[in-house]
């Protein structure tokens, strides 16, 4: 069955993260996504180990665990955009597409005319996604941008961490590249809204994303705090700030994530633990008193929990509609039932590893499920292809640019 995006075909000038997990969301929903590289050595995140993938026969493979977990579905090309003959294969290329996506520092593309103003001019169709820390415009706009630095000017590592004066206190990032996963969606969401547009009528557009503007919009009630009330939040841990309790509790053997967000998840709490008085209690009836009350509620409840493992309690409570988890570590993860049952697992076959486990896609669509039709690419495993298939060139010609380095 054809994909959603079934006969969409992506120009993808990314590197990193950002920019190739949105190309990937669209390759699983049926695009055809055609990766530019460099010569010789590829998307930087090529050489970003260890760890690197097995090869079958044991031995380490060339790529990455990084650069397989967000390249997947897409065609491999290499050509040197500093030379005027591989400019032009990009643009040659640009008039086959509909969308192209590109991370490159603000003017670097222009210099070489693969901007969105000169592409525009040749195929008034393109959908031209730019991704960079800071945008297109404004005083920032030169500095070279990365998810750490987004996470620590955005606001969210103001609010990431333990409170000041507790052990380990202090400003983290979070554990992995939020900003930049954040900012691959909304990649997506825009390509999506462009092409209806373009569908209905309109043209090929430029979208501007930013990481630092994609953190600022996703720190979501913490903005609207200050927004709205001046508050300026503050590091809670684990602890929800205005929901109580929701945090880390102790257990016999391990810890458990428990969160109760209204007065009935509250009061059901209470009876599964032993304690149904406790919801009956003035001080802990509301979620404003027990947010009053934060440290009488927590130690009371801690008390009961640590006498039982982690999994009596994760059982017992989701029994009782408490939303309750264990704190898994990765291995933890994909040892789960549930997320083994949802598939989040997925085997491929790839030239060097043999079988490669991915991450599966977390979307679920009914008539049009997700493919996964190509493992990630070796480096230029496609050139011939795409420039034969694509755009007619002979033999003699790639050979050529071969011979030239050019590809």
């Amino acid at each position: 069955m054809p994909g959603p995006l079934d006969g969409v075909r992506v120009l993808d000038l990314s590197r990193v993260l950002a920019g190739p997990m949105a190309t990937q969301i669209l390759a699983d929903l049926g695009a055809e996504v055609i990766k530019v590289e460099r010569p010789g050595t590829g998307d930087d995140t090529r050489g970003w180990g260890p760890p690197f993938v097995e090869e079958s026969s044991g031995g380490p493979a060339s790529d990455s665990t990084y650069f397989v977990c967000c390249n997947r579905g897409k065609k491999s090309i290499t050509v040197d955009l500093s030379r005027a003959e591989g400019q032009a294969i990009i643009r040659s290329l640009s008039q086959k597409c509909d969308v192209l996506v590109e991370n490159y520092k603000v003017g670097d593309l222009k210099r070489h005319g693969l901007d969105f103003a000169s592409l525009h001019a040749i195929n008034s169709r393109l959908i031209y996604c730019s991704i960079t820390g800071y945008g297109q415009s404004g005083p920032y706009s030169a500095r070279a941008g990365y998810d750490p630095i987004a996470q620590a000017m955005g606001g969210l590592m103001s609010v990431t961490g333990e409170r000041e004066g507790m052990p380990g206190g202090g400003p983290q990032r979070v554990g992995v590249a939020v900003t930049d996963m954040m900012t691959a969606i909304y990649a997506v969401s825009g390509i999506l809204a462009a092409l209806l547009h373009r569908s209905q009528g309109g043209e090929g557009q430029h979208i501007d994303l930013a990481l630092l503007d994609v953190q600022v919009a996703s720190m979501i009630n913490i903005a609207q705090a200050y927004l709205s009330a001046g508050i300026v939040a503050r590091r809670n841990g684990n602890a929800h700030p205005s929901v109580v309790p929701s945090q880390v509790f102790d257990c016999a053997d391990g810890q458990v994530m428990l969160a109760a967000g209204n007065d009935g998840q509250f009061a059901k709490l209470c009876e599964t633990a032993g304690h149904p008085d406790l919801a009956r209690d003035a001080r802990f009836a509301t979620n404003e008193a027990r947010v009053r009350n934060r440290e009488l509620v927590v130690a009371t409840l801690q008390a009961t929990l640590r006498g039982k493992s982690a999994v009596y309690w994760t059982e017992k409570l989701a029994a009782a509609g408490v939303p309750c988890g264990p704190i898994n570590d990765i291995a933890a993860v994909f040892a789960d039932g549930h997320v083994q049952h949802r598939g989040m697992r997925v085997e491929m076959q790839h030239p060097l590893t043999g079988t490669l486990a991915v991450v599966g896609s977390p979307l679920r669509l009914s008539e049009t499920p997700v493919e996964y039709k190509l493992p990630p690419p070796l480096l230029g495993q496609h050139t011939d292809e795409v420039l034969t298939g694509v755009l007619g060139m002979g033999r003699s010609e790639i050979e050529r640019l071969q011979a030239q380095a050019v590809i």
